[in-house]
């Protein structure tokens, strides 16, 4: 399947894993990239410019395949050493960088100098269109159905993908919601060049992660996910457990005068307890409401090879069976 981001980037698939905070390791990345999509390493995962350096030199161990790198930019009291990780990414001779969070201007004329396409993580129209201006090469829209950080908007990918398209120059990706062919060919239709996937991806057999998280995901419903910090206009749609209901309490009691230190036990350096050690109930973690579309742990490669095949048929029967009436 040829598509403007299969072009851009130079892969086989129209699929990306985005960027996962203690998911985007090497091994991810490669085992995305070799099967045909787009894998991503994700930057601030790796601590330092030299981990990230070394995590790129070990991706490129496992895969010939074009893979990237995920940085997200933060507002912070000490933010990450931004420029350095940029440099071991440039260093690194990868030439893709997602992009998320604040605006990443200041960053794009030295990964531009270097040949690197840049696509942005974006929740709504107006942050598409300002990543457009600004040079990036492409856009990845987050729908309200993510998980992560879905934007203070709240507009799912059945209106947010239509409207993209009808503003957008550059070619963009659907993300949230994303986990199968349905999900692949309905954003083809609504006007995105693919679909960038980031729960699903959690549950592969290649994810870096703990089975319990895996076994989670495959358990959950999309009634399962909860929004938190909501208060704080930093949204995050997380999977349901007993630190989420904490910190829910939290923010009902508290309301207006909540702070970011009121649920700092709930959301502060919890990613390597669950991820690595699979202790579940340790606090708030990003998941999509896709979980309920998720019922097994596939290899990367039986994943994308299915939602290939499957998307063929549903374009080349379902759809066209319509059309022929």
């Amino acid at each position: 399947m040829k598509t403007r981001i299969t072009e851009l980037f130079g892969i086989e698939h129209p699929i990306i894993q985005g960027g996962m905070h203690y998911v985007g390791f090497a091994e991810m990345a490669a085992a995305v990239s070799n099967a045909g999509g787009l894998g991503i390493i994700t930057g601030l995962t790796q601590g330092t410019p030299e981990n990230l350096a070394k995590e790129i030199a070990r991706c490129r161990e496992m895969t010939s395949k074009p893979f990237g790198v995920n940085l997200t930019f933060l507002p912070s009291v000490k933010p990450p050493d931004y420029p350095g990780f940029v440099e071991a990414i440039i260093k690194g001779g990868v030439k893709i960088v997602e992009t998320a969070g604040n605006n990443p201007q200041k960053y794009l004329p030295a990964l531009k100098e270097h040949g690197i396409k840049v696509i942005h993580k974006c929740t709504s129209v107006r942050h598409s269109l300002k990543a457009e201006s600004i040079g990036c090469d492409a856009v990845s829209v987050d729908g309200f159905e993510c998980g992560g950080h879905p934007g203070e908007d709240d507009v799912p990918n059945f209106i947010l993908l239509p409207r993209a398209a009808e503003e957008l120059k550059i070619p963009f990706v659907a993300s949230g919601g994303m986990a199968d062919a349905r999900s692949l060919v309905a954003a083809l239709a609504m006007g995105a060049e693919g679909m960038n996937m980031g729960t699903r991806f959690i549950a592969t057999k290649e994810a870096p992660v703990h089975e319990a998280v895996k076994q989670a995901i495959v358990a959950a419903s999309e009634l399962d996910t909860r929004l938190i910090m909501r208060p704080l206009r930093n949204t995050e749609r997380v999977l349901n457990n007993a630190a989420v209901e904490r910190l829910l309490a939290k923010e009902k009691e508290l309301g207006a005068s909540i702070k970011f230190e009121d649920i700092f036990a709930e959301v502060a350096g919890v990613y390597p307890r669950i991820m690595k050690n699979g202790e579940m109930e340790a606090g708030a973690w990003s998941c999509g409401m896709v979980v309920g579309l998720i019922h097994d742990i596939p290899s990367c490669k039986e994943l994308i090879d299915r939602i290939m095949t499957e998307a063929d048929e549903i374009i080349q029967t379902r759809l066209a069976r319509f059309a022929a009436a």
